[in-house]
């Protein structure tokens, strides 16, 4: 299994009162670094889906793609903006793992484990859970199904359960004690949250044996 990976940053952030909430400062770093950096690693290349002008993100030194559905069509338009570039850009790809860029405390093992749930071949995909709650774009996408994806984008669908359902989807449960490590910022309040949640995650870190 060779795994590409997009950070989906195609949306408009209404909450957070516009523009790219992935930009925003969360205990010293940008979201997106902070999110790049737990990504990076766990993928063989990494692109950056998002709309409007690509050069807001050129201190990031990644790829960047635009949807190719028009209309902010969500996150299911975002892995097939990733899908697309794997295919044409990543030899030998044959999955792609997506990252929402607002959860900076990503797990570390998001992919390893993802992986894990798909391959003795009875499921298709994968996503990720937490606290009895999925969080379907934090998901483990084949190549296979690109065709299949962009057939239901261009006839409507737009909810990721919706496309899912339609296939054998693993759910792989994360711990979220000692904090949720898919917290996301999606309002301002969000941030001083986050600004806890990154005390809580270095604490841990601390914690870790070696």
């Amino acid at each position: 299994m060779i795994v590409a990976g997009v950070l989906l940053a195609g949306g408009l952030s209404r909450r957070m009162g516009g523009g790219d909430k992935s930009l925003r400062v969360l205990a010293g770093a940008t979201i997106l670094e902070r999110v790049i950096a737990r990504a990076r690693s766990q993928v063989v290349a990494l692109v950056l889906n998002a709309n409007g002008d690509p050069a807001r993100f050129e201190d990031y030194g990644l790829p960047v793609v635009a949807d190719s559905i028009p209309d902010f069509a969500g996150p299911l338009a975002g892995v097939l903006a990733g899908l697309d570039w794997a295919a044409a850009s990543v030899a030998g790809a044959t999955h792609v793992a997506s990252f929402a860029t607002d959860a900076p405390f990503l797990p570390a093992n998001l992919v390893a484990r993802l992986a894990d749930a798909v391959k003795d071949g009875r499921h298709d995909l994968a996503c990720a859970a937490s606290d009895g709650r999925s969080h379907p774009v934090f998901g483990l996408w084949p190549l296979a199904l690109r065709e299949d994806l962009r057939a239901a984008l261009g006839a409507g669908m737009r909810k990721v359960d919706q496309w899912t359902a339609r296939h054998r989807l693993a759910v792989v449960e994360f711990a979220a004690r000692p904090y949720d490590p898919f917290f996301n910022a999606n309002t301002p309040d969000d941030l001083s949250e986050g600004e806890r949640v990154s005390r809580a995650a270095d604490a841990a870190r601390r914690t870790v044996p070696g």
